[in-house]
């Protein structure tokens, strides 16, 4: 089985931005380099079938690149407690229209549509149940610079859960513009 996303892989400048803003957040599990990704679409657990399908599918996706600019750090949260901080990102237009184009594509692969709403946001740190934060997080603190990166590509990813987290590699590129 192979456990697939989509997602764009942040320029250098910003992920370099992003990992100089972690820090100082008792529990945190701070993303390192390779693990900073914006995802557009969460498959999920396929087989061999369906990845090949969905690797081919993808390559089908015609949208032009476009810019994205770093904007604050928020967090999610799951049943009550804060579960992840995240970046923000600005504008959403085009990655929201990257983001159908790529839903639909799945869609002809035989991938069922997410029923969850799509916010566009990079995951710089993780909770585990019971090492969630008390009080208010230093979002002042956690600002990254306001850095503006091109994104010409998208990439597949295949994503292998271990002891210390989960690891990811890019197993297809796929171009825009």
């Amino acid at each position: 089985m192979h456990r697939l996303f989509v997602a764009l892989r942040p320029p250098r400048p910003m992920r370099e931005a992003l990992l100089a803003a972690m820090g100082d957040v008792p529990g945190a599990r701070w993303q390192d380099d390779d693990q900073l990704h914006l995802t557009l679409r969460f498959i999920g657990e396929v087989d061999r079938h369906v990845a090949e399908d969905v690797a081919a599918t993808l390559g089908a996706v015609s949208h032009p690149g476009f810019d994205l600019r770093l904007n604050g750090v928020k967090s999610f949260e799951r049943k009550g407690r804060i579960d992840n901080i995240w970046a923000s990102v600005t504008p959403h237009a085009d990655v929201r229209s990257l983001h159908a184009a790529v839903t639909a594509a799945l869609a002809r692969a035989g991938i069922a549509p997410d029923t969850r709403a799509f916010v566009p946001h990079i995951t710089i740190a993780r909770f585990s149940r019971g090492t969630e934060p008390t009080g208010t997080l230093p979002m002042e603190q956690l600002w990254p610079a306001p850095v503006e990166a091109h994104f010409d590509h998208f990439l597949l990813y295949e994503s292998s859960l271990g002891a210390t987290g989960a690891s990811y590699a890019a197993v297809a590129r796929y171009r825009l513009g």
